[in-house]
């Protein structure tokens, strides 16, 4: 499908999502503007080549990625502000996802340079999509860390959000974060979803312990992987039980630190157990 060099597009930055693995999966607006741009910015070059080739697109493109946006960022500003249409994508999926794209964007945005969005696929609403978990409140957290205490701490942070949570995983790390986030968050339900919209497509579902053996067994997958984990289980806690656990923390404490004590061990807002503390003060 090439597109004709009369097709013109207002100068600016033009943020275009493209496919995380099916090459069709891309939109005809998309399409428009990779072959009406001047030039492309992209994070591999050869992976971009493989879509414009695809699709007849013969426009040049430029190496844009987290090694070199330093120094090719300011190159490509002042193309913008020489009235150039300048495309930016990701090797898949929507740019700024996990990649240093955001900072071209807020410079393009300080130099008065207008900033497009071109919406298309998206491996994080595609693996949530499909997980089976819940959809009105989700987290994305991106790659935890690499070795095994910061990514532990980065799960504690993560583990009292009341959302499902949405991370990105490399093959050789996958059986250890699993295994980590089983350790840390507790046996939530999860999904694991890999090769999205390509041949060998999987969507893996269970507790997270389960999904951690199957991968210490069956080892490394092929590619990148979603992993979906479903939000923290909130139990509810009534007044009875607040009462009791405030009596035993009154008793040898203040009740500044006894309500803050009961709603750390409780999960119970602050209010509520304030409230039980000053009934409880009054009975008395």
């Amino acid at each position: 499908m090439t597109r004709s060099a009369s097709d013109s597009l207002t100068p600016g930055l033009y943020l275009v999502a493209t496919p995380i693995g099916n090459l069709r999966d891309v939109t005809l607006r998309a399409l428009d503007v990779l072959a009406a741009a001047d030039v492309i910015a992209c994070e591999d070059t050869r992976v971009t080549a493989k879509l414009l080739k695809a699709h007849g697109v013969k426009t040049p493109t430029l190496a844009y990625h987290e090694h070199n946006a330093r120094r090719v960022r300011p190159k490509l500003i002042s193309r913008l502000q020489a009235g150039e249409t300048v495309a930016l994508v990701s090797d898949a999926g929507t740019p700024l996802i996990s990649d240093p794209g955001y900072k071209l964007v807020r410079a393009a945005a300080e130099a008065g340079v207008p900033v497009t969005a071109i919406p298309g696929a998206s491996a994080t609403l595609t693996a949530l999509s499909v997980s089976g978990l819940p959809t009105d409140r989700f987290l994305f957290a991106g790659f935890l860390p690499v070795r095994k205490g910061p990514r532990r701490a980065a799960l504690a942070a993560l583990a009292t959000v009341p959302a499902t949570l949405v991370l990105f995983e490399a093959p050789s790390r996958f059986a250890a974060a699993l295994a980590d986030m089983a350790a840390v968050l507790g046996d939530r339900p999860a999904a694991v979803a890999r090769e999205l919209t390509k041949l060998h497509e999987e969507v893996r579902r269970g507790g997270l312990t389960e999904l951690a053996a199957h991968y210490a067994e069956a080892g490394a997958p092929k590619g990148e992987a979603v992993v979906v984990v479903g939000p923290p289980v909130v139990v509810e806690i009534d007044d009875v039980e607040i009462d009791a656990q405030l009596r035993a923390a009154l008793s040898s404490g203040s009740l500044r630190d006894a309500v803050a004590a009961v709603a750390a061990a409780t999960g119970a807002s602050r209010k509520r157990v304030y409230a039980r503390a000053l009934a409880l003060q009054n009975d008395d």
